[in-house]
């Protein structure tokens, strides 16, 4: 019994652990609206991953792409989507739209 307690315990204490670790991540806002990124350059903290949540507000698709995050992400039309980032060192990582590369944007790394 003693074991099992002990068990139960421990498998809670790593669920409370990730689901903690979970809430303090950060979720970064984007927007797609007029064939451009809003805002056009978004702040992430260093050494610790985060989310972008994207929203396609154009009546056509767009790939969220980047070769320095190594994330490409269709985003149907007035829909939305995320994106997980793992930890980055501080720098500037450009993004873009791969259907119309003349939208781009940048997350700062600080």
């Amino acid at each position: 019994m003693l074991k099992t307690c002990m068990l139960v315990a421990a498998v809670m204490s790593c669920c409370l652990t990730s689901s903690a670790a979970r809430a303090q991540d950060t979720t970064l806002s984007l927007a797609i609206q007029g064939g451009r990124f809003q805002p056009a350059e978004l702040r992430a903290p260093a050494n610790k991953p985060f989310t972008i949540s994207i929203k396609n507000g154009d009546a056509k698709p767009v790939e969220f792409e980047s070769v320095s995050l190594r994330v490409e992400k269709v985003i149907a039309p007035r829909s939305q989507g995320t994106v997980r980032i793992r930890a980055l060192s501080p720098g500037r990582y450009e993004f873009f739209d791969d259907f119309n590369q003349s939208n781009r944007g940048a997350v700062v790394v600080q």
